[in-house]
């Protein structure tokens, strides 16, 4: 079955450093578009990063442009998320996300989604 899985998040102060990274298996990895989203609490999920099947093309919002980096490794069927310059605003629960279609940058284009993984930013 389709698993996504993700894993490096946790506590971190302000102006440090995260990778998130994102193991798929269960559906075909190379020819899907992928995905990541936060949600904190009592707000709605929201879109942080995405990048197309080829790698060839990514997409941002203003407020993590310039700090997040999304990439992929079809080799290990992974997709990453390099965070710099964490904020506390960026505090919340990250989910990797994939869809058999050109990216998207709404959480309802993807089929596909993990369990999530906690990342918090103290100031």
């Amino acid at each position: 079955q389709v698993q996504l899985v993700e894993s490096g998040g946790g506590l971190v102060q302000a102006g440090a450093s995260l990778r998130l990274s994102c193991a798929a298996s269960g559906f075909i990895f190379s020819s899907s578009a992928l995905g990541w989203f936060r949600q904190a609490p009592g707000k709605e999920r929201e879109f942080v990063a995405a990048i197309s099947w080829s790698g060839s093309s990514a997409s941002y919002p203003d407020s993590v442009k310039g700090r997040f980096t999304i990439s992929r490794d079809d080799a290990k069927n992974t997709v990453y998320l390099q965070m710099n310059s964490l904020k506390p605003e960026d505090t919340a629960v990250y989910y990797c996300a994939a869809r058999h279609s050109a990216y998207g940058r709404s959480w309802y284009e993807y089929t596909y989604w993990g369990q999530g993984t906690q990342v918090t930013v103290s100031s």
